[in-house]
């Protein structure tokens, strides 16, 4: 145990070691092997497998640096994402890896292996559009948010959670990096710029950067997510901190987590979605996906807005939240401002400096530039239309009109 008495970064020898000193998950004397597993940019993550019988545990270690930029990180953020895991485990149990340790002085996280699930953005890419998504992520949706609201807790209790889980570290990354820098031409910080595909700069200026009636919406979105504590949310739920196989799906990665807007998490869960259909759509992938990708959004839309007011119903008591005119402007809230964090998401993918495999995998122009104008497009309508009643029909019949007009000049105008 002395051994990791203070803070250093373990390299796979180390977490071998680790894996038997520290959580005892192993013996002594028992062959193990250990591999780095993680491609982010902030931890370090292992797995540590028995060579006997194949017992396998994941141990994730936070980095006090960015590996990218040398950018320094906060520790606290791996206290975080544990606590969130196991919040997120109580309330949603099905869809949580199992959280074995956590370690504040070494700022590593030890949980269930969960590799007989597979990263969900390379299924979709791959054509696996399971037939369970939309249930399991509007369930997880569901499961996980409400229940952290003021509508459901104890007040006392929610403001002592509100402070526990700020984190304002990875709060400033989406802040700058979701709902600031795609809408500027000039960056506001040196670190961060927009990476926008040559041949596609003036649609970007015309459609992102001028648009004043869009800055407006996207300001009221960033003011939400700064200042509106609604629930515990992930924070980063991109269809790479979800895993699926047959049998379900696992959520990952909570280090973004804090008391923000419900519609964040949806939104990003739908955001994503979209790039899945649009890829299969610009580089010729077969209709059954692309119907399947469809159906799968239109389905994960409409039954978290079912499921959170079937929780609303269950799990809200206080008389005044009971009244049927503020359930009802709550909820559409929410899904509002799902919307709208969707068309955020969708757009700083394209434009914004930490982009997503299905857009930067096409490498053919004449694929690439109209399939990021529609991304844009249909960014720009979820934002601006995002209060208009819209549901899982209208957003997928949406996108598809603008697939049959061939390039991104629909829809910019609401």
């Amino acid at each position: 145990m002395s051994d990791y008495s203070a803070f250093f970064l373990m390299k796979p020898e180390d977490v071998k070691r680790y894996a038997v000193d520290v959580l005892r998950f192993f013996q002594p004397d028992e062959e193990t092997d250990c591999v780095e597993i993680g491609d982010g940019n902030i931890n370090y993550v292992f797995q540590v497998c028995s060579r006997r019988d194949g017992r396998s545990v994941i141990v994730k270690q936070a980095d006090k640096l960015l590996r990218s930029s040398g950018r320094p990180l906060d520790l606290y953020r791996n206290k975080i994402e544990a606590e969130t895991l196991m919040l997120e485990a109580r309330l949603a149990p099905k869809f949580i890896p199992e959280v074995y340790h956590y370690d504040e002085t070494m700022a590593a996280l030890s949980m269930e292996d969960i590799s007989a699930y597979k990263n969900l953005r390379k299924e979709l890419a791959a054509g696996r559009v399971y037939g369970h998504l939309s249930e399991n992520l509007s369930d997880f949706l569901a499961q996980s948010l409400l229940p952290t609201t003021d509508l459901v807790m104890d007040r006392q209790e929610k403001k002592k959670q509100v402070k526990f889980f700020t984190n304002p570290e990875l709060c400033d990354i989406t802040e700058d990096l979701v709902l600031t820098e795609p809408y500027l031409a000039q960056p506001m910080n040196p670190r961060n710029k927009n990476i926008v595909t040559p041949g596609n700069e003036d649609f970007v200026r015309e459609h992102l950067y001028e648009d004043e009636a869009l800055h407006a919406e996207v300001a009221a979105l960033r003011n939400g997510f700064m200042n509106n504590a609604q629930a515990l949310i992930h924070g980063d739920l991109h269809s790479g901190s979800i895993f699926a196989n047959e049998q379900g799906i696992k959520v990952i990665d909570p280090e973004f987590a804090f008391y923000g807007p419900m519609g964040y998490d949806i939104g990003n869960v739908i955001g994503n979605l979209f790039f899945a259909w649009a890829n299969k759509a610009y580089t010729g992938g077969s209709a059954e996906t692309q119907t399947a990708l469809e159906q799968t959004i239109r389905e994960t839309c409409d039954k978290t807005a079912e499921k959170l007011a079937a929780e609303y119903d269950k799990l809200v008591t206080f008389p005044l939240y009971r009244a049927s005119a503020f359930r009802k402007a709550y909820l559409d809230g929410v899904m509002a401002d799902s919307y709208g964090y969707a068309g955020t998401e969708i757009i700083r993918r394209v434009v914004g400096d930490s982009k997503v495999m299905e857009v930067t995998s096409v490498t053919d122009p004449a694929q690439r530039l109209p399939m990021e104008r529609a991304l844009i497009d249909l960014g720009i309508y979820l934002i601006k239309n995002r209060a208009s009643g819209l549901n899982g029909a209208a957003v997928t019949e949406e996108f598809r009109k603008i697939l049959a007009e061939g390039r991104g000049t629909h829809g910019q105008n609401g």
